[in-house]
């Protein structure tokens, strides 16, 4: 094993402490599910998981330590990750209104196209895009991964293996988080309760991608 026992029951409570933490890939996967189901967004969770594999990559390569030091790289990075939040928060708010403009044509008759559900690739892309130009789990790599590395001992097999354990923790949260809210979004069978939680999940991105902008380090 490259991190010895005693280290790496602390590295795995902090990091299932961190993986449950409410965020903007929590608010994006919920609205997946609300949109297309556990399915969509078990792809935009492999997205994500893809993600925090470039911030891995990137921490060993020595980009994240740049990315600490120069600020101008940081609030690039934040506020590319910010617009991309909200971008997806106006998705999810347009998406409820189209669905009251066909449940109106449905009403009087008329026939309803099926719109605003993202292909599997897309919500794969959105989940890896969102991670990507998010700079925290870069500078959580950055300061919580060396804390248990052993720097008498080969580091880039160490930081392999713990990343490796953070994103097995954030596979069984994120993928049990689905299916939770899965389970208690189907007892939510009315169409106006659905649409009112689209609406609030779309605010909540927006304000995620808001706080992100102004949030200091």
């Amino acid at each position: 094993m490259p991190v010895p026992p005693e280290q790496l029951l602390p590295f795995l409570v902090g990091s299932i402490l961190v993986s449950i933490v409410p965020g903007a890939d929590m608010a994006l996967v919920m609205r997946q599910v609300f949109i297309g189901g556990t399915s969509l967004a078990q792809r935009t969770i492999f997205g994500n998981l893809t993600g925090l594999v470039v911030h891995a990559v990137a921490l060993a390569a020595g980009l994240s330590a740049l990315l600490a030091a120069s600020a101008e790289a940081y609030t690039a990075v934040k506020l590319a990750g910010a617009a991309y939040l909200i971008f997806l928060g106006f998705q999810t708010l347009l998406a409820a209104r189209r669905r009251d403009a066909e449940l109106a044509v449905a009403a009087t008759g008329g026939v309803v196209a099926t719109r605003g559900i993202p292909s599997p690739r897309t919500a794969y892309f959105q989940g890896l895009v969102s991670t990507v130009l998010n700079p925290k789990p870069a500078l959580l790599f950055l300061t919580f991964l060396p804390q248990f590395i052993d720097e008498s001992r080969p580091v880039l097999p160490q930081i392999a293996f713990l990343a490796g354990v953070h994103i097995i923790v954030g596979l069984i949260w994120m993928t049990l988080y689905a299916h939770l809210v899965a389970r208690a979004h189907r007892t939510l069978t009315r169409s106006d309760v659905r649409r009112w939680l689209e609406r609030v999940t779309g605010v909540v991105l927006i304000a995620f991608g808001l706080r992100v902008a102004v949030e200091q380090r």
